[in-house]
């Protein structure tokens, strides 16, 4: 009923918004592994890298600087995007097999972004890195591989049954095979080679004339094509923008080559900035400039293993620091972690007449709040079981100073949870809630190892976790490199913090309205090692 009488309420405020009597068209540009610290209008003094034009957007329009995403990794980040919820909501995805291969993350029947705009009647389109699975067919009924999936037909599932009426992508990242492009779920090309890129070197199905370091290119000229043709139409348009870049593999474009200060990491930096730049000049060019809302931001902080290598080689962005670069800005932590530098990320708006140019917000928003910002723009109601963790902050746009409607937010590492409230940020976890090869220290197992040697024991269960060896309390305002854990001092916040937690958990939604089931039995601290535990714990 909230969003309801929200809807009733700001509707006519929305549409008033727009600075021509129609809707406008909104373009959402989306950046893989690009940090905070990459872009100079937001990175600064630890900026090494010309950007400028994320930086003109940021002029022309609005910048965030308090832009979260759900998760420091790209599936459960872009679910999150794509539907106004909480990745960890959902039930497990259907079975797929490995990297690009990935199973469909959630049913057909979820509710998008691409199902609200054609409510809504927009056109919609979606280009670029896809990776919330699909559905492949296969020689032999099996689960979609390497040696069984049938390249010479059509896919089964993909983004044309998640609302969008046409799409131009890749399965998931560039380094993940299949390395072929999808149109509307037919096969671009002949798949019949194999192939593999630098970074992790995964050797698999492509298409014969795929090649890394054009892929950038294509997502523009693409997109370029999808505005041509709808800029005589008086249907408006969303467009969906997933760029594969600054993700590895690092390879830029030839003319890219060589034209940054730090190195390849930076050249690759520069060809991403350069798409935006194209996306927004072709609205220009079509006199789509005054009635278009554009937004641009990354997926999630930059992954460590990215520098001036091509080989992914862990830490190697910390070389970069020596050349006044970072890609992670001032804060701790890169992708995986649970730290501001996996999960802050570069956000800008631009919309003439309708948002104050050079202006800067300082208020916390998620990625998953575009869908009701969104809904709101365009005029489209949301049903109470729609977008339930997605808050509009569409009144931000307007005025930055204007009263949040976010308060708190719940995000995650690979490894551990989240719970942000105002200022202050508690980690349900000890370390960075990361694990594994390319691990931000301290990694999960060395710091729940000591986590119990501080405790004395192995806990029971999971009540025995909500103490200070086993969760971190930061007060981002005065300490925005979260280097001073607090938990031990505030004993009373953290489980005020806990509590509000448990409960968005277990309501299903974040937002007003009533009880929503999970697709899966959620915790405040998940996931945990197994060896944590004492016999007979859990």
């Amino acid at each position: 009923m909230w969003k309801k009488l929200t809807f009733y309420l700001t509707a006519t405020f929305a549409v008033g918004f727009a600075t021509a009597a129609d809707r406008p068209n909104i373009v959402f540009i989306l950046a893989d592994d690009l940090g905070y610290g990459d872009i100079e209008a937001f990175g600064g003094e630890h900026c090494n890298v010309d950007t400028p034009h994320f930086d003109a957007l940021c002029a022309e329009g609005m910048k965030f600087t308090d832009a979260h995403v759900t998760n420091s990794v790209c599936v459960p980040s872009r679910t999150s995007i794509m539907t106004g919820r909480y990745a960890m909501r959902f039930a497990p995805p259907e079975k797929g097999g490995p990297w690009a291969f990935i199973g469909l993350q959630f049913p057909t029947d979820q509710f998008t972004l691409g199902k609200m705009f054609q409510r809504a009647g927009y056109a919609t389109g979606y280009i670029g890195k896809w990776h919330l699975g699909t559905r492949m067919v296969t020689r032999d009924g099996g689960i979609q591989d390497s040696d069984n999936t049938d390249f010479t037909k059509p896919i089964e599932i993909g983004p044309n049954d998640y609302g969008f009426d046409e799409s131009f992508i890749l399965p998931g990242s560039l380094d993940m095979f299949p390395y072929a492009f999808l149109r509307n779920h037919h096969w671009v090309g002949e798949v019949t080679a194999q192939k593999g890129w630098s970074a992790f070197n995964r050797v698999g199905p492509a298409a014969e004339d795929f090649e890394d370091f054009e892929v950038l290119d294509t997502w523009c000229d693409e997109a370029e094509q999808f505005i041509a043709g709808r800029s005589k139409s008086e249907t408006p348009f969303f467009l969906f923008v997933a760029l594969t870049a600054p993700h590895t593999p690092t390879s830029p474009a030839p003319e890219f080559e060589g034209k940054s200060r730090i190195g390849i990491y930076g050249d690759f930096v520069m060809n991403t900035d350069a798409c935006i730049g194209r996306v927004v000049e072709a609205l220009e060019k079509h006199g789509l400039t005054d009635n278009t809302l554009v937004m641009a931001s990354s997926d999630h902080g930059p992954g460590h293993y990215s520098g001036k290598k091509r080989e992914a080689t862990a830490f190697q962005m910390q070389e970069m620091e020596k050349d006044g670069h970072r890609p992670n800005g001032p804060w701790r932590g890169y992708k995986f972690s649970a730290f501001e530098g996996g999960l802050r990320v570069p956000f800008a708006a631009k919309w003439p007449g309708a948002i104050p140019a050079g202006s800067t917000c300082d208020s916390l928003i998620g990625l998953q709040d575009l869908m009701a910002t969104w809904a709101e723009v365009a005029g489209a109601e949301l049903a109470d079981d729609e977008a339930p963790d997605s808050i509009s902050f569409l009144p931000l746009l307007k005025d930055p100073k204007a009263e949040p409607r976010r308060t708190s937010m719940v995000m995650q590492g690979t490894r551990g949870s989240v719970f942000r409230e105002g200022p202050w940020k508690l980690l349900l976890c000890p370390g960075s809630g990361s694990a594994g090869r390319f691990a931000t220290n301290p990694d999960s197992d060395t710091a729940w190892q000591d986590a119990i040697k501080a405790f004395g024991r192995k806990p029971k269960n999971h009540a025995e976790l909500e103490q200070p060896p086993f969760l971190q309390l930061f007060h981002l305002g005065d300490d925005p490199g979260e280097t001073n854990n607090l938990a031990a001092e505030h004993p009373e916040r953290v489980r005020a913090m806990i509590d509000s937690f448990r409960a968005t958990l277990e309501n299903g939604r974040s937002t007003p309205g009533p009880k929503l089931e999970n697709g899966r039995d959620l915790q405040p601290f998940q996931p945990v090692p197994k060896f944590v535990w004492a016999k007979g714990g859990k």
